[in-house]
């Protein structure tokens, strides 16, 4: 018979979990077979979790003006936002090259990409999608901030979202681009197929056939 056991885990000083019984048990559900932490596993459990109340922010000696100046560049945030098969990431990636080719600092974040490892814990519900674009907007944000040039390539549906993400950003800083393609021409193009599954039914929460996509008022 397991004693019970008393113990505290800190997960990159987000998670306090204390007075569980199995600990073996625990980490078998929490990474499960794939090896991935599964966050989810605390979520809506305040006496399994609970935010870190005592981080604060670390100044450092090398700011945003300098990173920027050493690069001769100012640093961006480009947030193309658009249907699925709109040409978001070629567009971004031709402008990629374009501005390397240039001696510009750049990076992408590209939807798809960003789903095999920052946020592959995430599905595509409503509230993950949100989770997502919180997650690439914070990864853009600290790129900018080592003054880099930011692509961000993602679908982006809602405008509460997307204005949070511009928030996040110094003014000036964010250049929201709708890549604005009709959905007939998006779903006769549908280079991955996604538009036949889910008219078929076969997908669901899919931007601009099961869940909507928010035109953006001022891009």
């Amino acid at each position: 018979m397991r004693s019970e056991l008393r113990w505290k885990l800190c997960w990159e000083n987000e998670l306090d979990i204390i007075d569980h019984v199995d600990p073996p048990e625990f980490f078998r559900k929490a990474y499960g077979p794939t090896g991935v932490f599964n966050t989810k596993l605390f979520s809506g459990s305040q006496s399994w979790a609970r935010r870190a109340d005592n981080v604060h922010w670390q100044a450092t000696g090398v700011d945003k003006g300098a990173r920027a100046a050493m690069k001769s560049q100012r640093p961006a945030v480009l947030w193309f936002t658009g249907l699925s098969g709109s040409g978001k990431s070629t567009i971004a990636n031709a402008l990629d090259r374009l501005l390397h080719a240039r001696g510009k600092h750049t990076y992408i974040l590209d939807g798809d990409n960003v789903r095999h490892g920052l946020n592959r814990d995430l599905g595509f519900n409503q509230s993950d999608r949100v989770e997502n674009i919180r997650r690439v907007a914070e990864v853009a944000k600290l790129m900018a901030d080592a003054g880099l040039i930011v692509l961000v390539s993602l679908i982006s549906p809602f405008r509460g979202e997307r204005r949070m993400a511009r928030e996040l950003m110094e003014e000036g800083e964010f250049i929201e681009i709708f890549v604005d393609m009709p959905l007939e021409e998006c779903a006769r193009r549908d280079p991955k197929g996604l538009y036949r599954k889910a008219f078929a039914g076969k997908i669901a929460n899919f931007t601009g056939v099961s869940s909507p996509y928010e035109i953006p008022e001022s891009p």
